[in-house]
């Protein structure tokens, strides 16, 4: 595969180039398994047809935006590649997304059409719709009661069965495909903006690690609207693999579910693996077909743990929304607990705070580049002072600090960015800080990761209320809850009579971290175990 893929020829990194490829080359073997639905290979350059002319019946058209919230089931790649097809972008939006965020993410995308699940309707009430430049709302599944109403203009329907096919648009390869939002610091998260050749260059990078071939089959728990899950179906479409879908990751069914399906690749995440490791022991660790598992992020005692008890491998790898899988181990690496060693068409650089470049052993910020045109994402959508920032002299800075050993490896240090990752995703303590702040009883807040037993970052808080006002850490965790993604919500929280900081008023987090849990702090886990 790897070879064939990289001769593709510039033009034809595309989403419709690629499904036309993928029907021709493997039409009739399977392809998808998705919430009972199945696919062969050619059927997926067909249903991206049906569903452009649907989305084309509905107004969409070249160049505009379609939002889809919606848990892993086949009207997601249906309206995924119906959109690419059309020379749309899609814009996922995570199902853990409140009111307000989803508001957020439909008025900055400026999507015209947004597809829901209908059990997750009722997050609407709280999102003003006439803020967005929305004009339709197609249902998926049956209608849940409520409690809002559909602002004047906007049409809901349920999701259409069907359309006209349509002849794929005259797509290029930097055109964008998708618009994935990923969390900011110091403001609003961002959108970032994933041209076609981006997935394809995914699918290429990501197959080659893991040594996929047409004879594997590709299983995943991770949610569709994270690129990690949408670039496991590219990884299937470039080498004529299956890829199977579950709903859900559970530690209780994770291995009868790897079983049923007949996977040979798995992917997880970091704090996923030490979850299966808490599980009692038994012989269905063993009774399985996989032969190797992608982990970015799992510790290396949880990954040697992992193989001992599992037979499985789990490779690590450094690859953000915004760049691509440009550092990864091997089954053969020489060591591990590292992220990798820099792929093919790749640059990577360890530097300093004015981008010169640091010696090995010596930790700076990560700045990566690609070798091919649109391997990389093409910047921030609605944010040219943003993407000028990220993409700066020429390499993308990923607010990582790291280090690079004198054998090649790269090391993850920290963040350097005021970011969370938490049950496998981004947080911006900035959106967090904001929900806080309109408690009427938080006068100041600062929100930061401190580390969990899972080998993940938790969220905390510290507070200062208002004169006068005793905050119930309970109540404010209750109050946040309806406004946050639950993955967000603080688990943490200390009030305090100040919040440290500089000689001009800025907070600093470093010294919070720095004291991190003490026996003063309140803790939400027991409350919400």
């Amino acid at each position: 595969m790897t070879s064939d893929a990289r001769a593709v020829p510039p033009a034809q990194r595309t989403l419709p180039a690629m499904l036309q490829r993928q029907a021709g080359l493997f039409g009739p073997r399977a392809l998808l398994r998705i919430a009972g639905r199945a696919w062969a290979h050619r059927d997926a350059a067909q249903a991206a047809a049906v569903r452009a002319g649907a989305l084309a019946a509905a107004g969409v058209v070249r160049g505009d935006r379609v939002a889809v919230m919606c848990g892993n089931r086949v009207e997601f790649l249906e309206s995924f590649l119906g959109a690419g097809w059309l020379g749309a972008a899609v814009v996922p939006v995570n199902t853990a997304s409140m009111g307000p965020q989803v508001e957020y993410f439909l008025a900055n995308s400026e999507a015209k059409l947004l597809v829901i699940e209908a059990g997750f309707l009722s997050r609407l009430a709280t999102a003003d719709l006439a803020r967005t430049a929305l004009r339709e709302i197609w249902v998926v599944g049956e209608a849940e009661p409520a409690d809002w109403q559909a602002p004047e203009g906007v049409r809901v329907t349920p999701y259409p069965e069907g359309g006209e096919a349509l002849a794929p648009a005259a797509v290029q390869p930097g055109d964008p495909l998708a618009i994935l939002y990923t969390s900011g610091t110091t403001g609003p998260a961002k959108g970032v903006m994933c041209p076609h050749a981006q997935y394809f260059w995914w699918g290429v990078n990501s197959a080659e690690v893991l040594g996929v071939g047409a004879d594997d089959v590709l299983c995943t728990t991770l949610p569709l609207f994270h690129i990690n899950a949408l670039n496991t179906f590219a990884q299937a479409a470039l080498t004529g693999a299956e890829v199977v879908f579950e709903s859900r990751f559970s530690a209780s069914g994770f291995w009868p579910s790897m079983r049923a399906s007949g996977a040979t690749v798995v992917y997880l995440l970091g704090a996923m693996v030490p979850i299966l490791l808490a599980q009692p022991e038994g012989p269905g660790e063993r009774d399985h077909r996989v032969r190797i598992g992608l982990g970015p992020g799992v510790p290396s005692a949880a990954g040697a743990a992992f193989k001992a008890r599992t037979g499985v491998p789990l490779l690590e790898g450094y690859g953000s929304t915004e760049t691509n899988f440009a550092i990864a181990t091997a089954p053969d690496s020489p060591r591990g607990g590292v992220m990798g060693w820099l792929r093919p068409g790749f640059q990577a650089r360890v530097a300093d705070e004015d981008d010169g470049a640091l010696p090995p052993g010596e930790a700076g910020e990560l700045l990566l580049r690609a070798d091919e045109p649109h391997a990389f994402a093409s910047g921030y959508f609605n944010m040219p002072g943003k993407t000028v920032e990220a993409w700066r002299n020429l390499w993308f800075h990923t607010g990582d600090r790291v280090v690079q050993d004198a054998d090649g490896a790269f090391r993850f240090v920290d963040r350097i960015k005021d970011a969370i990752r938490r049950r496998g995703e981004n947080i911006s303590s900035f959106e967090v800080e904001q929900v806080l702040l309109s408690h009427a009883g938080v006068a100041s807040c600062a929100v930061y990761p401190v580390r969990s037993e899972l080998a993940e970052d938790e969220v905390m808080a510290a507070l200062v209320a208002r004169e006068g006002v005793a905050i119930d850490p309970a109540e404010l965790v209750r109050f946040c809850e309806g406004r946050l993604p639950y993955f967000a919500v603080p688990r943490y929280i200390d009030v305090l009579a100040d919040l440290p900081r500089t000689e001009n008023g800025k907070v600093q987090k470093f010294k919070l971290r720095e004291r991190g849990v003490g026996p003063q702090t309140w803790d939400g886990r027991p409350a919400r175990a």
